[in-house]
């Protein structure tokens, strides 16, 4: 549990920082805390907010007021880790564009995502350290 408050952190810090490094356990860590975050606001719109704007507990058609606030505050940090974990493998943040390709653009930038980081500084600097 540490090492999620710990990445959840050094990702709010750098909340719209574009250059540098992002580890592979910093990255991973960010998306589980999203992940969480977004599991956790869907249950209170769906038990909570549904219900008080009309519609049945859980129903599918129910309206999510506060994920997509929730993933709207989200979106710029998770462009920034995605470009700075692109940094870390010596790729720049312009393939993240090739996640607007359906399908085979997502795929692609999971092979990028899982790879491992470059050892050493490169042209984007020095690696992040995670503890």
């Amino acid at each position: 549990m540490n090492n999620l408050t710990t990445a959840f952190r050094s990702a709010l810090s750098n909340y719209a920082k574009f250059n540098g490094r992002s580890s592979r356990p910093t990255f991973w860590w960010w998306v589980l805390a999203v992940l969480l975050v977004l599991l956790v606001t869907r249950i209170i719109d769906g038990a909570l907010i549904a219900p008080m704007l009309g519609f049945g507990v859980f129903e599918p058609n129910a309206g999510q007021p506060l994920s997509v606030l929730v993933s709207l505050g989200l979106l710029l940090p998770n462009l920034a880790i995605g470009v700075r974990r692109l940094h870390d493998i010596g790729r720049t943040g312009w393939w993240l564009l090739i996640g607007l390709i359906p399908i085979i653009g997502t795929l692609v930038l999971l092979y990028f995502y899982i790879q491992p980081s470059e050892s050493g500084s490169n042209q984007f600097g020095e690696p992040d350290v995670f503890p």
